[in-house]
C-alpha cells in the first residue's frame, strides 16, 4: 500500500486576502483576521471528576479552569468555558507533534479529551464598531460593562453555533473578540460578518498563528 499524507488547509483560505471592503471611510471600524497555526482540545470532565479535572488543568497548563463562561489565559494556553464541566485548551501548533501528546497522564480517569483542531476555524474581529457589527449577529450583551476582557460564551451567529470570547484589547483601545466556529460554517460566518461590517468600512488583515499579532 502506497503511503500517503495531507496537509489540513482552512476553508477560509482564498475569502481572507488582505483588502478593504464596504464603506471608504479613513479609518476602518472593522478589522477582520482568522487565526491559524493553534491546537485546539475539548477537556469534558467525567462525573464528579470536576475538582481533580481542575487541578490537572492548573498543573498542566499553569492556568485556572474556567468553572463559569469565562476565558483564563495561561503562559502559551487559554483555557475558555464551553459548558457545564467542560472547557476548551487553545494553544500554538508544534510542528510534527498532535495535540494530546503528554495530556492523556494527567487526565487519566478524570476527564475525556477530545481534539478538536482541524474542525474549527478561528475568526478575530476588532475595531472601533465591533461592538455595533455584533449586536446584528448575536443575542449577546457585549458592553465592557457586562462582557469584559476574558468573558467567554457559547451562543450563535447567524443560526449556527460558535464559541466567543474577549480577549485583550487592541492597541488603539478597541475591543478584541474571538469566534470560534465549526469548518464547514466558516466561509458563510466570514461573509455573514464581512456583509454586517460593511456599513463601517473593513480591513480584512493577513491570517496570523495564533502567539502572533495581526498585521496588515
Amino acid at each position: 500500500m502506497a503511503d500517503f499524507t495531507w496537509t489540513a488547509t482552512s476553508p477560509l483560505q482564498h475569502a481572507t486576502r488582505p483588502r478593504r471592503h464596504g464603506a471608504a471611510v479613513q479609518q476602518s471600524g472593522i478589522v477582520l483576521s482568522e487565526v491559524l497555526d493553534f491546537s485546539l482540545v475539548l477537556i469534558l470532565a467525567r462525573r464528579g471528576q470536576w475538582s481533580a479535572t481542575a487541578k490537572a488543568a492548573k498543573e498542566f497548563f499553569g492556568a485556572e479552569a474556567p468553572a463559569k463562561p469565562l476565558a483564563v489565559r495561561g503562559k502559551t494556553t487559554t483555557l475558555f468555558w464551553s459548558g457545564a464541566d467542560q472547557f476548551y485548551a487553545l494553544f500554538p501548533r508544534v510542528p510534527a507533534a498532535q495535540p494530546l501528546d503528554g495530556m492523556r497522564e494527567p487526565f487519566a480517569a478524570k476527564a475525556s479529551l477530545s481534539d478538536q483542531s482541524d474542525g474549527r476555524c478561528l475568526i478575530q474581529i476588532s475595531g472601533p464598531k465591533v461592538r455595533a457589527m455584533l449586536a446584528k449577529l448575536s443575542s449577546l450583551d457585549l458592553d465592557g460593562s457586562v462582557f469584559p476582557v476574558g468573558a467567554a460564551a457559547a451562543t450563535s451567529i447567524d443560526h449556527s453555533g460558535v464559541n466567543l470570547w474577549r480577549d485583550t484589547d487592541a492597541a488603539d483601545g478597541s475591543p478584541v473578540y474571538n469566534v470560534l466556529v465549526f469548518t464547514s460554517f466558516a466561509d458563510s460566518i466570514w461573509h455573514t460578518i464581512l456583509d454586517s461590517s460593511a456599513e463601517y468600512g473593513v480591513e480584512v488583515v493577513r491570517p496570523h498563528a495564533l502567539d502572533e499579532k495581526p498585521s496588515s
